[in-house]
């Protein structure tokens, strides 16, 4: 029987190349700096280092290390409708990594998405965006990744996907039709040196359009830069349950009310006052953005803070404190109140406030806002940790709730903080909690055995 392509699901699988980071439990056991401060004298360590600092960057090792696995060694499932597929080695090992590649291979790889033996790469790799790199950071990069990489004897696993859907032939005409020929990023479209700095980084080796654009049907990201149209950017579909957001400057929706600063801040801690990294962007704070250096960061949040609304009829966020003024008075009587203040108020507080850089705000929150709500309704069921980082030590978790409130309770609840504090979001019905529940793991939280309880 012929199998039926799932377009959307296929999407999501394409654009899990950052997801894949959430299922990543091995770090390097040895920081990158280290590795190159140990390598023999005859190679060169400072091309070698920015190699390592270039890899951190673009987060190679989310996708390329398996859950408990040796970094870079591959063996990473990325499922898709069609079957599975899976990261490869890319240790300098000579018979199962990348150890007997020439930088022309290496290159033709990363930019080109085409494999030593002619085969088109899967677009999980995202060469799309990746072809913009210099030849200098090419180079950087086969230095690291050919002499600052401990090698690993693991064979690459093969797909697990049927004959004639496991052809490879077809992605040659995708990135025949699709992936922009390998060419430096122009720097002359950005008068600002710094904003061109963050275009480069942001289009090219962060990938970020991986997952924050839409992609179209074909599967292809709908723009790979702001030249391209106003969709680069502008939010993608549910990755896993959870949906990237808008990185224009729609002020509610997006990060118009972000600063420079802010901004910044949320890529090395993953917390602001005005939210928190959840999902697969916790890893991408973990793995890659903490360890970039201030310049880099800066320049990344100066280029997103020159992309404009893409809603013209969204108002600024202004705060209300009636709900505040109804709860701290008892009146819970609007539809999820009550929860809300049985469940909600010790951490994000009756004004909806939070506690910055520990518990987010809710009001005037981007992800309370946005008009598909998986998200919220995701946290709401599963509860989300929000990781230590260098800068910001401590871990916070929220704890979930979907094993003691039934559908439309998180129902009521989402339409409560959607709708309070100046908040506006449109109405979220049982039936839509119930579609996401179906697609989450809800656990109850651990009883301690009865003995315990008695001493």
């Amino acid at each position: 029987m012929k199998k039926k392509i799932d377009t959307k699901r296929l999407g999501q699988a394409f654009r899990r190349v950052r997801a894949a980071s959430f299922c990543v439990a091995a770090t390097l056991s040895v920081p990158l700096a280290a590795q190159a401060a140990t390598l023999p004298p005859q190679s060169d360590a400072t091309l070698i280092a920015h190699g390592a600092y270039l890899a951190r960057a673009g987060d190679c090792i989310a996708c390329h290390t398996a859950q408990s696995g040796k970094p870079f060694a591959g063996g990473l499932k990325f499922d898709t409708p069609i079957g599975a597929i899976y990261s490869t080695n890319i240790t300098p090992d000579r018979n199962t990594g990348i150890g007997s590649w020439t930088f022309a291979q290496f290159d033709r790889a990363v930019r080109a998405g085409v494999r030593p033996n002619g085969d088109t790469l899967y677009p999980a790799m995202p060469y799309p965006s990746y072809a913009r790199l210099s030849d200098d950071d090419m180079h950087a990069l086969y230095a690291y990744f050919t002499q600052g990489v401990a090698p690993v004897h693991q064979t690459n696993r093969a797909v697990d996907i049927v004959w004639p859907l496991s052809m490879r032939w077809p992605l040659g005409i995708w990135r025949y039709l699709f992936a922009p020929d390998p060419a430096a990023f122009n720097s002359k479209h950005y008068a600002d040196p710094v904003v061109a700095r963050g275009a480069y980084l942001v289009q090219g080796l962060g990938h970020c359009g991986a997952c924050h654009t839409p992609r179209a049907v074909t599967m292809q990201e709908r723009a790979l830069s702001d030249l391209d149209g106003s969709e680069f950017l502008a939010g993608g579909a549910a990755i896993d349950g959870w949906v990237p957001l808008s990185l224009h400057s729609n002020p509610r929706t997006g990060i118009g009310s972000w600063s420079e600063a802010d901004i910044v801040r949320f890529l090395k801690a993953g917390r602001t006052q005005h939210s928190a990294a959840f999902g697969g962007m916790t890893d991408v704070v973990q793995h890659s953005m903490q360890h970039m250096n201030d310049a880099d960061l800066t320049a990344i949040a100066r280029y997103l803070k020159t992309l404009p609304s893409t809603d013209p009829n969204e108002k600024p966020y202004v705060y209300n404190d009636t709900a505040a003024r109804a709860l701290r008075t008892g009146d819970a009587t609007t539809p999820g109140a009550a929860v809300y203040r049985d469940n909600c108020t010790a951490c994000h507080r009756s004004d909806g406030r939070g506690y910055t850089r520990v518990f987010p705000a809710l009001g005037g929150n981007p992800v309370v806002q946005g008009k598909d709500v998986t998200s919220l309704i995701h946290v709401l069921l599963t509860g989300n940790t929000l990781e230590g980082t260098k800068t910001a030590p401590s871990s916070f978790t929220m704890p979930a709730f979907g094993w003691r409130l039934n559908d439309q309770e998180v129902a009521d609840v989402t339409n409560f903080v959607r709708n309070s504090w100046g908040n506006t979001g449109s109405t979220v019905s049982a039936a839509d909690v119930a579609k996401v529940r179906k697609t989450v793991t809800v656990h109850a939280p651990e009883m301690p055995p009865a003995a315990a309880l008695s001493h």
